[in-house]
């Protein structure tokens, strides 16, 4: 017996150290010369990389020199992760002037702390004096919510823009027109989440240190490529809900 459990031992050793050498095994050429499964070089990218590079060092041989050293952005540009809303381009700012956070649908959640440490960083850190929450219209993420069919996990993420559908849901549906709807449903996602914004202490923190913060609420047009202003912009703690306004009596100085 023990002979026999030795020899199944060794047996299952050998052929572990099979599966083993296998997986270790590198990958054969494709025809071409890449690996099957390796990962696209993507050399287009790296190509348009160089491109940008040598146009940029061409104007200002130092460019990047400046710009590795300091970032001074007045603004932060809380926008929606869509490839068609590309922030510095629309404003037509440089790389370090404006600083960026991007989720589907421009949302702000208050207990996200990705969104959160941003706005952290940019308002007590780089000193921003500008928030701009900029959605846009023809959003595929508000066009989702107002569906009834489940879509996978962002379905759990535009919970808040189903949650303002139903706060103004009289107002939507008065709007026959599907398209002028959820416009008007980007329009008032911006508004919210400009709120929630202000709703936090960073925010209002700033505001009791008596430092220059303004929150901006705007909408870019794809079909047109310009910005429009929703002029719903706070810049002071006497324009937040007194329900909504945190005590700061530890707001010190950074």
């Amino acid at each position: 017996m023990y002979s026999m459990l030795k020899r199944l031992s060794l047996s299952l050793i050998l052929l572990a150290s099979s599966i083993g050498a296998l997986s270790c095994t590198p990958a054969k050429k494709k025809q071409g010369g890449h690996a099957a499964g390796e990962c696209e070089k993507l050399e287009n990218l790296f190509q348009k990389n160089q491109e940008w590079v040598i146009s940029r060092t061409k104007k200002d041989p130092n460019y990047f020199h400046h710009l590795a050293e300091l970032q001074t952005p007045l603004y932060l540009w809380i926008g929606c992760s869509d490839s068609r809303v590309p922030a510095n381009e629309i404003v037509g700012l440089e790389p370090g002037e404006l600083f960026v956070h991007r989720n589907v649908a421009n949302l702000f959640p208050h207990t996200d702390f990705n969104c959160l440490s941003v706005l952290e960083y940019a308002v007590d850190m780089l000193k921003v004096q500008h928030v701009i929450v900029c959605g846009h219209y023809g959003c595929g993420g508000v066009k989702a919510a107002m569906q009834n069919r489940h879509i996978g996990l962002v379905d759990n993420w535009l919970r808040a823009i189903r949650d303002i559908y139903a706060r103004f849901k009289g107002e939507l549906e008065s709007i026959s027109d599907q398209k002028e709807r959820e416009n008007r449903l980007v329009e008032l996602n911006v508004m919210q989440q400009v709120l929630n914004v202000c709703h936090t202490t960073i925010v209002q923190d700033a505001w009791a240190r008596g430092q220059q913060l303004w929150v901006h609420a705007w909408v870019y047009d794809l079909s047109t490529g310009t910005l429009k202003d929703l002029n719903y912009c706070f810049s002071s703690i006497d324009q937040v809900e007194e329900i909504y306004r945190v005590g700061n009596e530890g707001a010190t100085s950074h």
